[in-house]
């Protein structure tokens, strides 16, 4: 596994780097090779953030947590992110690597905690997606006062865009080809 480190307004360890790239590497028994992991860490108002992007065969998995320790911090994210692969451990069984779930499949218990979730549709809903300025966009999911909208964007030859609001506050853009 090729594993990138980022430090963004902080200076780590060697030691906190020796110990995330100890613990991303544990990861390495669920995937194949040509994996790449990117682990990025920040600060911001003595929040100390580790977050885990692992890229395998077109799949991209990823974890953050936040603590006032980076140990723990880093120690959150893996729980996660192996706690993502357990809970959707059919579905990823044919793009991980061979055999990567068999010494969770010894102990049965542990897997019983994690049912895997079911992906239904609860809810289907069709309209017409208007050509718009992302402006103009913003705009009307305020009016609608909905979390993310829906439409083409008039600016970029009518590509279908998704504007949305952003927790840390503003507005991102996701835009299709």
């Amino acid at each position: 596994m090729k594993i990138t480190i980022v430090e963004r307004k902080i200076k780590i360890s060697e030691e906190l780097r020796d110990y995330a790239i100890k613990k991303v590497t544990k990861l390495d028994r669920y995937f194949q090779k040509d994996t790449s992991a990117t682990i990025t860490f920040s600060e911001l108002k003595g929040r100390q953030t580790a977050e885990v992007t692992v890229r395998h065969n077109g799949m991209v998995f990823r974890a953050e947590e936040t603590t006032t320790d980076m140990f723990a911090s880093v120690d959150g994210m893996i729980s996660s992110i192996e706690r993502q692969i357990r809970r959707n451990k059919t579905r990823l069984e044919k793009k991980l690597r061979q055999g990567a779930f068999d010494k969770m499949a010894a102990n049965e218990a542990s897997l019983a905690e994690f049912a895997e979730d079911k992906y239904e549709v609860v809810r289907r809903k069709k309209f017409d997606v208007a050509s718009m300025t992302v402006e103009e966009a913003i705009l009307q999911m305020n009016l609608l006062e909905h979390q993310f909208f829906f439409f083409r964007n008039a600016e970029e030859d009518d590509a279908p865009a998704v504007i949305y609001k952003r927790a840390a506050g503003g507005y991102g853009l996701i835009e299709g080809n």
